[in-house]
């Protein structure tokens, strides 16, 4: 299967017209039984292709779910463990590409020695270079 070419329900070749863009996220369809995990593999602006399982029966109405982004959607095929997926309206399927952002945790506190330079002003580091002159020795650039 091609990124443009698909075959319709009587088996013939079709052209989309729509760029579909090749992904493996997590998403939900919302249908009248409930909710179903599922994982989106191929979107456009206009459709997707999703694996299910269970898979809704073609002509199903169902609503897909990817983050805050929530698309009503009738069922345009279904096979055993896969649906294609025709959206009400077009999307921007970037949207519903953008990586859902995860809270930040807290930074595990260091622990080890610090630095030769590490949290040192400017005038503690012209001190230092100057005594590691008179004992013989430079310092190295940068924070170690």
């Amino acid at each position: 299967m091609g990124v443009d070419n698909f075959l319709n329900s009587s088996g013939v070749e079709t052209n989309r017209k729509s760029k579909r863009a090749r992904v493996l996220l997590a998403a939900k369809l919302q249908t009248q039984f409930g909710e179903i995990d599922c994982r989106l593999r191929d979107l456009s602006r206009k459709g997707a292709l999703v694996e299910c399982k269970p898979s809704p029966p073609t002509g199903s109405e169902v609503t897909f779910v990817r983050g805050t982004i929530q698309v009503p959607a009738r069922v345009a095929w279904s096979q055993p463990g896969r649906i294609g997926l025709e959206f009400d309206f077009m999307i921007d399927e970037h949207d519903v590409l953008v990586q859902l952002k995860r809270p930040i945790a807290q930074q595990a506190p260091r622990f080890r020695r610090p630095g030769i330079k590490e949290g040192v002003s400017e005038k503690e580091r012209q001190l230092a270079a100057a005594w590691g002159v008179q004992v013989g020795i430079t310092l190295p650039d940068g924070d170690f």
